[in-house]
């Protein structure tokens, strides 16, 4: 595998990704609109966090190569989808 194959399945790899979290974050939100358990909206919500995460995976690694450095606001984003399931496991459990 050549490094051209290569970064064309790095960049797959990043897309599907990206299309999981963000589908799993409206599958989440779909169910708590029906349900309105809060354990399932910050759990939707942190899985937006790791879309938008993702999202600035692809924009960093495949678009702005070597213009522009995400890196914080990767990390940012992951930290907050971190925050925000750990604030709903513990103090959203109890329902």
């Amino acid at each position: 595998m050549n490094s051209s194959e290569a970064g064309a399945a790095a960049t797959a790899v990043y897309i599907l990704c990206m299309l999981a979290s963000t589908t799993c974050a409206g599958l989440l939100t779909r169910a708590w609109l029906r349900g309105r358990s809060r354990l399932l909206l910050w759990t939707a919500i942190s899985f937006g966090f790791l879309a938008l995460n993702n999202l600035l995976l692809v924009a960093d690694l495949v678009i702005f190569i070597t213009q522009v450095n995400l890196l914080p606001y990767r990390q940012a984003a992951a930290g907050l989808a971190i925050a925000t399931l750990l604030y709903g496991f513990i103090w959203e459990v109890d329902e």
